[in-house]
């Protein structure tokens, strides 16, 4: 009788989400010194802007998804305003992802796994700027939470928008 009552217990509770990244990948990525290119020398300020996208995809294979984080990476001198190094990162994962709610996993898909392929990124972004020739680049961390909400109210925006043009 008490396993009869373990059993239904067991069945009755839900299943844990389930997440494993199957691989990771740069699907894209470009460096450009303009130092080098223009042969600029001297002393330099650097302000570093990093601006991030998302994106995923269902694979045809059952509960796996492709999530893309792309990195741009834009570097000019503070006191005169040229250009010294722009990066463009396009890394991937392929996840698996089981027992999540399907109004639930279009946010986790752009919020949890950014967030696990963040630190792999992050590493590419300061090995390439060391080789380029500037000091590596330690990313700050990304709030994935905050990004996908500013997704998300644009598209409502732009949603809105075209409402009221028709």
């Amino acid at each position: 009788m008490a396993e009869e009552n373990q059993a239904g217990e067991a069945a009755a509770q839900p299943t844990a989400p389930q997440m494993k990244v199957l691989g990771q990948f740069i699907r894209d990525m470009s460096f450009e010194n303009f130092l080098v290119q223009k042969g600029v020398t001297g002393d330099v300020n650097p302000d570093v802007k990093v601006q991030v996208a998302l994106d995923a995809k269902k694979r045809p294979a059952e509960n796996q998804y492709e999530v893309f984080t792309k990195f741009t990476v834009t570097s000019n001198n503070k006191g005169d305003d040229t250009p010294l190094f722009l990066l463009e990162l396009d890394y991937g994962g392929i996840f698996y992802v089981a027992n999540i709610p399907e109004e639930q996993l279009h946010p986790y898909l752009l919020i949890e796994c950014p967030r696990m392929l963040f630190p792999f990124a992050r590493r590419i972004v300061s090995d390439v700027t060391r080789d380029g020739g500037f000091p590596p680049l330690n990313m700050d961390s990304v709030d994935f939470v905050a990004l996908y909400r500013q997704e998300i109210a644009r598209r409502a925006q732009q949603q809105a928008e075209g409402e009221q043009v028709n």
